[in-house]
Protein backbone atom coordinates (compact mmCIF):
# COMPACT_ATOMS: atom_id res chain seq x y z
CA UNK A 1 0.00 0.00 0.00
CA UNK A 2 1.43 3.37 -1.01
CA UNK A 3 1.84 6.22 1.43
CA UNK A 4 -0.93 8.11 -0.36
CA UNK A 5 -3.46 5.27 -0.14
CA UNK A 6 -2.42 4.54 3.44
CA UNK A 7 -3.00 8.19 4.36
CA UNK A 8 -6.41 8.11 2.64
CA UNK A 9 -7.34 4.98 4.57
CA UNK A 10 -6.29 6.50 7.90
CA UNK A 11 -8.19 9.70 7.10
CA UNK A 12 -11.31 7.74 6.14
CA UNK A 13 -11.13 5.65 9.30
CA UNK A 14 -10.67 8.79 11.41
CA UNK A 15 -13.70 10.31 9.70
CA UNK A 16 -15.72 7.13 10.32
CA UNK A 17 -14.68 7.17 14.00
CA UNK A 18 -15.67 10.82 14.35
CA UNK A 19 -19.02 10.34 12.57
CA UNK A 20 -19.73 7.23 14.61
CA UNK A 21 -19.01 9.06 17.85
CA UNK A 22 -21.12 12.07 16.81
CA UNK A 23 -24.03 9.77 15.89
CA UNK A 24 -23.67 8.00 19.26
CA UNK A 25 -23.70 11.33 21.13
CA UNK A 26 -26.75 12.61 19.24
CA UNK A 27 -28.63 9.37 19.82
CA UNK A 28 -27.69 9.48 23.50
CA UNK A 29 -29.68 12.73 23.83
CA UNK A 30 -32.95 10.90 23.11
CA UNK A 31 -34.84 8.61 25.48
CA UNK A 32 -34.69 4.84 24.93
CA UNK A 33 -37.01 3.21 22.41
CA UNK A 34 -39.99 1.44 23.96
CA UNK A 35 -37.85 -0.71 26.31
CA UNK A 36 -35.40 0.77 28.85
CA UNK A 37 -31.91 0.90 27.40
CA UNK A 38 -33.01 0.19 23.81
CA UNK A 39 -31.40 2.51 21.26
CA UNK A 40 -31.36 2.41 17.48
CA UNK A 41 -27.55 2.06 17.32
CA UNK A 42 -27.08 4.41 14.39
CA UNK A 43 -23.38 4.79 15.23
CA UNK A 44 -22.94 1.22 13.97
CA UNK A 45 -23.47 2.44 10.39
CA UNK A 46 -19.86 3.55 10.21
CA UNK A 47 -18.26 0.44 11.67
CA UNK A 48 -20.42 -1.68 9.34
CA UNK A 49 -19.33 0.44 6.36
CA UNK A 50 -15.69 0.07 7.43
CA UNK A 51 -16.12 -3.70 7.61
CA UNK A 52 -17.34 -3.77 4.02
CA UNK A 53 -14.79 -1.32 2.64
CA UNK A 54 -11.67 -2.30 4.59
CA UNK A 55 -12.15 -5.37 6.74
CA UNK A 56 -12.70 -6.64 10.27
CA UNK A 57 -9.66 -5.02 11.92
CA UNK A 58 -10.68 -1.54 10.83
CA UNK A 59 -14.29 -2.15 11.85
CA UNK A 60 -13.20 -3.34 15.30
CA UNK A 61 -11.03 -0.23 15.69
CA UNK A 62 -14.06 1.98 15.03
CA UNK A 63 -16.18 -0.03 17.49
CA UNK A 64 -13.45 0.26 20.14
CA UNK A 65 -12.81 3.97 19.67
CA UNK A 66 -16.52 4.82 19.64
CA UNK A 67 -17.45 2.77 22.69
CA UNK A 68 -14.52 3.92 24.83
CA UNK A 69 -14.70 7.61 23.89
CA UNK A 70 -18.50 7.58 23.99
CA UNK A 71 -18.54 6.13 27.50
CA UNK A 72 -15.98 8.68 28.68
CA UNK A 73 -17.72 11.67 27.06
CA UNK A 74 -21.20 10.85 28.37
CA UNK A 75 -19.76 9.93 31.76
CA UNK A 76 -21.08 6.40 31.81
CA UNK A 77 -17.98 4.22 31.84
CA UNK A 78 -19.90 1.40 33.54
CA UNK A 79 -22.00 1.04 30.37
CA UNK A 80 -18.80 0.30 28.47
CA UNK A 81 -19.04 -3.40 29.35
CA UNK A 82 -22.42 -3.56 27.59
CA UNK A 83 -21.68 -1.47 24.52
CA UNK A 84 -18.17 -2.81 23.91
CA UNK A 85 -19.18 -6.45 24.34
CA UNK A 86 -22.27 -6.00 22.18
CA UNK A 87 -20.23 -4.19 19.54
CA UNK A 88 -17.50 -6.83 19.42
CA UNK A 89 -19.94 -9.73 19.23
CA UNK A 90 -22.10 -8.09 16.56
CA UNK A 91 -19.06 -7.11 14.49
CA UNK A 92 -17.67 -10.64 14.78
CA UNK A 93 -20.95 -12.03 13.47
CA UNK A 94 -21.02 -9.41 10.70
CA UNK A 95 -17.46 -10.25 9.66
CA UNK A 96 -18.12 -13.97 9.59
CA UNK A 97 -21.29 -13.54 7.55
CA UNK A 98 -19.77 -11.06 5.09
CA UNK A 99 -16.57 -13.00 4.54
CA UNK A 100 -17.87 -16.54 4.65
CA UNK A 101 -21.48 -16.50 3.46
CA UNK A 102 -21.84 -13.33 1.34
CA UNK A 103 -23.32 -13.10 -1.35
CA UNK A 104 -25.65 -15.95 -0.30
CA UNK A 105 -26.83 -13.61 2.46
CA UNK A 106 -27.62 -9.96 1.82
CA UNK A 107 -25.97 -7.00 3.48
CA UNK A 108 -29.38 -6.17 4.96
CA UNK A 109 -29.65 -9.65 6.52
CA UNK A 110 -26.14 -9.32 7.95
CA UNK A 111 -27.06 -6.00 9.54
CA UNK A 112 -30.26 -7.40 11.05
CA UNK A 113 -28.55 -10.50 12.48
CA UNK A 114 -25.74 -8.35 13.90
CA UNK A 115 -28.21 -5.96 15.55
CA UNK A 116 -30.14 -8.84 17.10
CA UNK A 117 -26.87 -10.32 18.39
CA UNK A 118 -25.83 -6.92 19.77
CA UNK A 119 -29.07 -6.52 21.74
CA UNK A 120 -29.10 -10.10 23.01
CA UNK A 121 -25.43 -9.81 24.05
CA UNK A 122 -26.03 -6.59 25.96
CA UNK A 123 -28.98 -8.15 27.76
CA UNK A 124 -26.94 -11.26 28.58
CA UNK A 125 -24.10 -9.12 29.97
CA UNK A 126 -26.61 -7.24 32.11
CA UNK A 127 -28.07 -10.52 33.39
CA UNK A 128 -24.60 -11.81 34.20
CA UNK A 129 -23.39 -8.57 35.83
CA UNK A 130 -26.54 -7.96 37.88
CA UNK A 131 -27.67 -11.53 38.53
CA UNK A 132 -31.13 -10.46 37.37
CA UNK A 133 -32.32 -13.62 35.65
CA UNK A 134 -35.78 -12.11 35.12
CA UNK A 135 -34.25 -9.97 32.34
CA UNK A 136 -34.29 -13.06 30.11
CA UNK A 137 -37.90 -12.11 29.40
CA UNK A 138 -36.58 -8.95 27.65
CA UNK A 139 -34.66 -10.94 25.05
CA UNK A 140 -37.53 -11.47 22.56
CA UNK A 141 -38.31 -7.74 22.67
CA UNK A 142 -34.65 -6.87 22.25
CA UNK A 143 -34.53 -9.22 19.24
CA UNK A 144 -37.53 -7.40 17.70
CA UNK A 145 -35.85 -4.05 18.26
CA UNK A 146 -32.72 -5.58 16.69
CA UNK A 147 -34.73 -6.39 13.56
CA UNK A 148 -35.91 -2.77 13.36
CA UNK A 149 -32.53 -1.20 14.06
CA UNK A 150 -30.66 -3.69 11.86
CA UNK A 151 -33.00 -2.87 8.99
CA UNK A 152 -32.38 0.84 9.41
CA UNK A 153 -28.61 0.46 9.76
CA UNK A 154 -28.44 -1.90 6.78
CA UNK A 155 -30.63 0.39 4.70
CA UNK A 156 -28.60 3.49 5.50
CA UNK A 157 -25.35 1.61 4.82
CA UNK A 158 -26.67 0.52 1.43
CA UNK A 159 -27.66 4.13 0.69
CA UNK A 160 -24.13 5.23 1.52
CA UNK A 161 -22.80 2.71 -0.95
CA UNK A 162 -25.15 4.04 -3.61
CA UNK A 163 -23.17 7.27 -3.39
CA UNK A 164 -19.87 5.40 -3.79
CA UNK A 165 -19.15 4.12 -7.29
CA UNK A 166 -20.30 0.50 -7.63
CA UNK A 167 -16.83 -0.54 -8.75
CA UNK A 168 -15.36 0.50 -5.38
CA UNK A 169 -18.03 -1.41 -3.47
CA UNK A 170 -17.71 -4.54 -5.62
CA UNK A 171 -13.92 -4.44 -5.52
CA UNK A 172 -13.96 -4.15 -1.70
CA UNK A 173 -16.38 -7.06 -1.31
CA UNK A 174 -14.56 -9.13 -3.92
CA UNK A 175 -11.26 -8.68 -2.08
CA UNK A 176 -12.86 -9.76 1.19
CA UNK A 177 -14.71 -12.79 -0.14
CA UNK A 178 -12.03 -14.10 -2.50
CA UNK A 179 -9.06 -13.52 -0.20
CA UNK A 180 -7.18 -11.55 -2.88
CA UNK A 181 -5.29 -8.40 -2.07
Amino acid sequence: MSNSSNAKKIATLALFCALSLIMFLIENLFPPMIIPGAKMGLANIFSFAALIIYGPLEAFIIVGVRTVLGAIIVGNVSALMYSFTGGVISMTISALLVYIIYPKISIMAVSILAAIAHNITQTAVFIFASSTVQMVSYMPYMALIGILSGSIIGGVTLLIFKKIPVSVFERALYKRTSGSK
